[in-house]
């Protein structure tokens, strides 16, 4: 009888169900608003940026040649 109280508990603990599926992530906080848009500016510009010196590379490497 001891030894089935502890395995009725442990059988009772777990629950078939599955978990709730989890939020989609936090909203940013409206203060933070035009930090966020500078950051994602920036990352915009930064593709362009790298872009541009990919092809000055390839530019100088066919000249080189």
């Amino acid at each position: 009888m001891k030894r089935l109280i502890p395995l009725v508990l442990l059988l009772a603990a777990c629950d078939p169900a599955a978990p709730p599926a989890p939020e989609a992530g936090p909203k940013p906080d409206a203060a933070f608003a035009t930090q966020i848009q500078a950051v994602e500016k920036a990352r915009a510009v930064e593709a362009q940026v790298m872009d541009a010196a990919q092809a000055q590379r390839k530019q100088v490497d066919e000249a080189a040649q």
